[in-house]
């Protein structure tokens, strides 16, 4: 049980019970996940808009940011969120148990377009070391057709996956999957 207190979609209310709505009717419950940030409200709302930008972005696939948070879960030891992106490769983007354990193991086999891997790549790079992050990296993605903002995009959601991962952990999140 989680450490901190939280609001279950039958006690929601105000802004909290709006936003669990929208989160029903996209994903047919309200993850623990979701339920996590209950407990700041302004918190809750902006991770559900960042999710909603990440849904529909133009050019960084589900798979690509699926594996970007798994692998960055991998790398801070968050159980909760590799198991649930796990669960979204196989169940929603098609790939076998046997990819996503090879992905585990090393991402450089991740069964993505070549364009896609050297961007994971990039964002387990930038997530775990940032600072050996350097320009000819940006110069590798942009040869591909990456664009500054499709890079930036990237980093910024490995980024925001660390910070899920710290509140995850520190405050002992249920697996509800």
């Amino acid at each position: 049980m989680s450490i901190i207190s939280t609001v279950t979609p039958e006690q929601a209310e105000g802004k909290v019970a709006e936003i669990y709505g929208q989160i029903q009717q996209m994903m047919g419950r309200v993850p623990n996940a979701f339920q996590m940030y209950s407990s700041s409200p302004a918190l809750l709302e902006q991770q559900m808009q960042q999710i909603s930008y990440f849904m529909q972005h133009p050019t960084l696939s589900f798979p690509l940011l699926a594996m970007v948070r798994m692998l960055v879960s991998q790398n801070n030891d968050c159980q909760y969120c590799i198991g649930l992106n796990e669960g979204m490769l196989i169940q929603m983007a098609g790939l076998t148990v046997e990819q996503v354990a090879a992905t585990r193991r090393d991402p450089v086999s991740a069964p993505i377009p070549d364009k896609d891997k050297a961007m994971l790549l990039l964002v387990l790079k930038a997530t775990k070391t940032p600072k050996l992050v350097d320009k000819s990296d940006l110069e590798q993605l942009r040869a591909l057709g990456w664009c500054d903002s499709d890079i930036m995009d990237a980093v910024s959601h490995g980024a925001r996956n660390v910070a899920a991962d710290i509140i995850f952990n520190t405050f002992k999140i249920d697996i509800d999957f």
